[in-house]
């Protein structure tokens, strides 16, 4: 299971997508009157009015599970599964609107919740990334449904702008880090293909902790295209290189080299990264909204003062 957040504006817009769409089930609403769509963002918005300040207070998440768990998946257990990862991201007192839907080829539902609580308190967004991988990892162990062995099944006809490039970028630069032996052959190959490392180095000195790659205008920390290359994974990839690396018929590299079973025993250590990369959203946008803070009055100034 994996899940796709947003953070918007409207409640109009949301309500009437999950809704309105072909063969949508409403299988939960409290707080609200379901009746009709009018009703429904007449009482979100109602709410809303307690925590003005708040401009995105619409809450929008898709859960989505692989087509292989269709066979377990009814409404009742998809709706308990959704209430659960509600609580498991402290989205709690509020109200809340979950409908499923059959289009596409893999069993999902969407849930639409007020960012204003039922006490008109904002519901933060504060490590939504974080907290919506463990929840996913943990119910999708717990429940036994299915996972990945990595990201190859991913649907990337659907991705769209930013998490497509991600993906895009993620096999470009996964492809020139095998073909490569160290960093400057890396960072070499990189160029070629129009991509740009970017270092990043404690403060006041020369020792690199991070690395992001840019791609036109776009632009990842590694850590973010997957768990493989974060500074950290990458630096024990080449100090751990398997084969001796060639670039135009000359050999690189080779006192870096390593036993086989050693490094395939160095990797076995790794699969809990595997986990938690597997678990990452399949497609991610969020924005994080900071509380708007009252500007002061300025005093206008004499006009005779300044020219």
């Amino acid at each position: 299971m994996i899940g796709k957040i947003v953070i918007g504006k409207s409640f109009g817009g949301c309500v009437r997508y999950v809704m309105e769409k072909k063969d949508a089930e409403l299988i939960f609403a409290e707080g609200i009157r379901a009746e009709n769509v009018s009703l429904i963002v007449k009482d979100f918005n109602s709410q809303r009015c307690a925590n003005p300040n708040l401009s995105k207070a619409v809450g929008h998440i898709s859960l989505n599970w692989s087509d292989k768990d269709t066979n377990q998946l009814d409404n009742e257990v998809m709706l308990e599964t959704a209430l659960n990862y509600l609580e498991m991201m402290e989205i709690r007192n509020t109200q809340v609107l979950i409908a499923r839907h059959y289009d596409g080829s893999h069993p999902h539902l969407h849930i639409v919740y007020n960012r204003v609580d039922n006490d008109g308190r904002t519901i933060t967004d504060s490590f939504q990334l974080k907290k919506n991988i463990e929840a996913c990892k943990r119910i999708t162990l717990e429940r036994g449904f299915y996972i990945a062995k990595d990201r190859s099944a991913v649907n990337r006809k659907s991705l769209r702008g930013k998490d497509r490039m991600r993906y895009l970028l993620n096999d470009k630069v996964n492809t020139i880090k095998i073909a490569s032996a160290n960093w400057e052959v890396f960072r070499s190959k990189l160029t070629v293909q129009g991509i740009e490392m970017v270092p990043k180095y404690k403060v006041n000195s020369n020792v690199m902790q991070g690395v992001s790659f840019k791609y036109g205008e776009y632009s990842f920390k590694g850590s973010e295209l997957s768990r493989s290359l974060s500074y950290g994974n990458l630096e024990e990839y080449f100090s751990t290189t398997l084969l001796p690396a060639f670039d135009n018929g000359h050999e690189l590299i080779s006192e870096k080299s390593v036993g086989v079973n050693s490094a395939m025993e160095k990797r076995s250590d790794m699969l809990p990264e595997l986990l938690e990369s597997l678990f990452e959203p399949v497609y991610f946008h969020h924005q994080n909204e900071e509380e708007p803070r009252k500007k002061k009055k300025k005093k206008q100034r004499d006009k005779g003062l300044s020219r």
